[in-house]
């Protein structure tokens, strides 16, 4: 007997689709992604050149869909799309700005090998997850994310080509036609999900149109870059093995998993499929698999998109084949450097302007995770002191990570990376107020 379809979905998990259509609703998927913004932040901290960062956009692409496919495929076995993770901007800008780009491979890779560990053979994240990331913490987490990635757009557009008049007006443009986009959605029953569908690419079209009024786009890069190029391994140079570089990016590499088990989590709820023990191991072995193959080909580390998430509930097409589609689709688009160079030809006002926007969306989802909670003297601490820290450490002066050791710099590089593990540690130590059930007991019970 087959498994009844959840209500909220129009294509199950496991329903078979033609081909056409796979590849049609698949490219919905990878069109409405904002893949693309994290790589090319990272390329602008690293100050690489225009080639080495259509190169870089191009590999994140070709990373990207591998991933999915392992993910999706025979990890997690659910419809998630990977896609290159903000946590770790701050980490790897100073990790490469110290050490040098070979020093990011070898920082990554290991902590790659790690979390696939954990799942298998090791079978520890499962458990680890049920101890440690409970609501409290994973809506934390999301809230830092969103936080501590403000400042980055932001910055990126009061220094971009043009005068901050004009980039602020460009940004503005685009922000504003992503968010009429998104209210459209919600509010025109027949085309919601087509403008929820198309606002990413609506607000890019619209921000650079208004950017050529201000100055001429440069398509140069778009002329010099060839149709098809095959992928090379270690493209940045041999891996440079440093221990402090290691040890902090293991760190963040554990506060990305708490991120994207958020996600998992979210698409588990809305395709009503069982996180349990077994799948939640495959899941980590899968994301960490994805990381490594990513870090061989020059990618940053890879995460669960929980975009993706809001897209399954808008189309309801909740089907594993569609999202390995995307996965196919964006190793396909790794082999076409041309299209790289269009998306680098973007104006950053453009790109940092809807950034800020999904920064925004990223506060508000973790503040849903976080709004059933009651907000008792233990848990304003758990969610409060966290936020407070990763300001703190976004502001911190430049000068001041000249001071300390390396470890602490790369550490106190990445806001997120802080507020993530003051929430875990946080958590962990404060007492619960064990009256905090009976009294939510007591609240709810009339309403019932």
């Amino acid at each position: 007997m087959s498994k009844k379809r959840p209500d909220g979905l129009l294509i199950g998990v496991d329903e078979k689709v033609s081909y056409p259509k796979a590849i049609a609703l698949g490219l919905q998927h990878v069109l409405a992604m904002d893949l693309y913004i994290a790589p090319i932040i990272v390329a602008g901290l690293l100050s690489l050149s225009t080639e080495n960062t259509s190169f870089f956009v191009q590999m994140c692409f070709l990373a990207t869909g591998l991933a999915t496919l392992i993910q999706t495929g025979f990890g997690l076995k659910l419809p998630v799309v990977q896609g290159p993770s903000y946590v770790p901007i701050g980490a790897i800008a100073a990790i490469g700005g110290k050490l040098g780009l070979g020093a990011i491979a070898g920082s990554l890779i290991p902590g790659a090998i790690m979390i696939a560990l954990l799942g298998y053979p090791l079978k520890v994240f499962a458990k680890t997850v049920r101890k440690i990331v409970p609501p409290i913490v994973g809506g934390t987490v999301i809230i830092i994310v969103g936080i501590a990635l403000m400042p980055v757009g932001l910055n990126n557009i009061y220094f971009a080509e043009g005068t901050i008049g004009q980039n602020v007006a460009i940004a503005s443009i685009s922000a504003g036609v992503l968010v009429t986009c998104m209210v459209l959605g919600k509010r025109l029953p027949r085309f919601g999900s087509f403008f929820r569908l198309v606002s990413v690419i609506l607000a890019i079209v619209a921000g650079s149109i208004a950017a050529s009024f201000f100055y001429p786009i440069d398509f140069t890069p778009v002329k010099e870059a060839a149709w098809f190029s095959l992928p090379t391994l270690l493209p940045f140079g041999k891996p440079v093995f440093d221990m402090g570089a290691i040890l902090t990016m293991m760190l963040v590499y554990l506060i990305i998993l708490l991120e994207t088990t958020g996600t998992w989590f979210v698409v588990s709820t809305i395709t009503e499929e069982e996180l349990d023990e077994k799948r939640l191991n495959r899941a980590s072995f899968g994301e960490g698999l994805g990381c490594f193959v990513g870090s061989l080909f020059g990618s940053t580390p890879l995460t669960g998109y929980s975009s993706n998430a809001g897209l399954l509930a808008i189309t309801g097409v909740g089907s594993r084949m569609v999202i390995m589609a995307s996965g196919f689709i964006l190793v396909l688009l790794g082999f076409i450097p041309k299209l790289s160079a269009i998306i680098i030809c973007i104006p950053e006002s453009v790109i940092n302007g809807i950034f800020g926007i999904v920064c925004v969306a990223i506060v508000t989802n973790g503040m849903k995770i976080i709004q059933p909670i009651i907000i008792d003297d233990r848990n304003m601490i758990v969610i409060g002191v966290p936020i407070l820290l990763t300001i703190a450490v976004t502001v911190l002066p430049k000068e001041v990570l000249a001071t300390v050791p390396n470890w602490a710099n790369y550490l106190l590089s990445s806001g997120i990376s802080v507020g993530a593990l003051a929430t875990v540690i946080l958590n962990l130590i404060i007492p619960v107020d064990k009256s905090l059930g009976q009294q939510r007991t007591q609240t709810e019970s009339p309403e019932k």
